[in-house]
């Protein structure tokens, strides 16, 4: 199964070590509360549009061959069942209110984009990091790019929620460098309130991986009522201090409000609820008690 594009992000650098190229996979089993690339839950080709980037200039509706655009006093309407997704409407816009999530690209047009980047790894120790949505979604063509990468002698990421086979996730090890290994709560209920998913098969895997001895950064979205307690902070930390081989960094990303545009775009509902910023003091006890578990800690990454 080869999977959609649905961005690429040059110049990259909280995706690794180093200036990075970031790939993106579209399609995720999970589906947090909180993320901010929606566009990536979804393995299909999606329609966004920008109704403020809208002039009316019409060329969408013109080249539409299902007749499936209007405009209206709103901006753009698109007619779900009679649209077809073929872009035109996205190639004719002169702003770009009309975009196009998911592009198809081959193992050698990525190797190309990657190898114009280069330069940059090469000066900073940086390299190409795949992520998602969900990378191991796609293991056949995650492993080809990633045995072309190392072939090339370029630094490997892959950026996983770790919900995925435990075989897969097995392969894939053996020609990863570093994992970016998100870890969000250690409550299986909660867990499955906030991404619809339990976490017995990410937990599984994380010790799974820590046992081979890989390469691994924990990363942590943190979210003020979500998982910022006290008591469920203990937990994640004891957890990871307690995984095989050398202790992870682990990386604490607070949470910040800023995808409810992208959500517009998709016509998706955002439901903020509870969710919120963690304080100063939130994550500087996190900090805190992460420490005294013998762990290094930093903010962002």
């Amino acid at each position: 199964m080869i999977p959609l594009i649905f961005d690429i992000k040059r110049y990259a650098i909280s995706d690794g070590p180093g200036i990075r190229i970031a790939i993106y996979f579209k399609g995720c089993p999970l589906r947090c509360a909180w993320c901010h690339n929606p566009e990536s839950q979804s393995p299909k080709v999606q329609k966004m549009y920008t109704a403020n980037k809208c002039i009316g200039a019409q060329d969408c509706i013109e080249v539409c061959p299902e007749d499936a655009l209007t405009l209206t006093p709103d901006g753009i309407v698109t007619d779900s069942e009679k649209c077809t997704l073929c872009g035109l409407c996205a190639d004719a816009c002169p702003t770009k209110a009309i975009e196009m999530s998911g592009k198809l690209y081959s193992p050698e047009e990525l190797l190309e984009l990657i190898e114009r980047e280069r330069i940059h790894f090469e000066h900073s120790n940086g390299g190409v990091t795949f992520s998602g949505g969900e990378p191991l979604m796609y293991p056949d063509f995650l492993l080809e790019m990633l045995k072309i990468c190392g072939e090339h002698g370029l630094h490997r990421a892959v950026d996983t929620c770790g919900y995925a086979p435990t075989k897969t996730l097995l392969e894939v090890v053996k020609h990863t460098d570093l994992f970016l290994y998100d870890l969000k709560l250690m409550d299986p209920v909660q867990h499955k309130k906030w991404t619809g998913k339990d976490n017995k098969l990410i937990l599984e895997n994380l010790v799974k991986l820590a046992e081979t001895g890989a390469n691994i950064n924990i990363r942590i979205p943190f979210i003020k009522n979500v998982n910022t307690f006290e008591p469920e902070v203990m937990k994640i930390a004891e957890f990871i201090a307690s995984l095989p081989g050398e202790k992870p960094l682990v990386n604490i990303l607070p949470y910040h409000n800023i995808a409810t545009g992208k959500y517009k775009k998709l016509e998706m509902e955002y439901n903020k609820g509870e969710m919120n910023e963690p304080s100063e003091d939130d994550i500087q006890r996190a900090i805190d008690i992460f420490k005294s578990t013998g762990l290094d800690v930093e903010i962002g990454g």
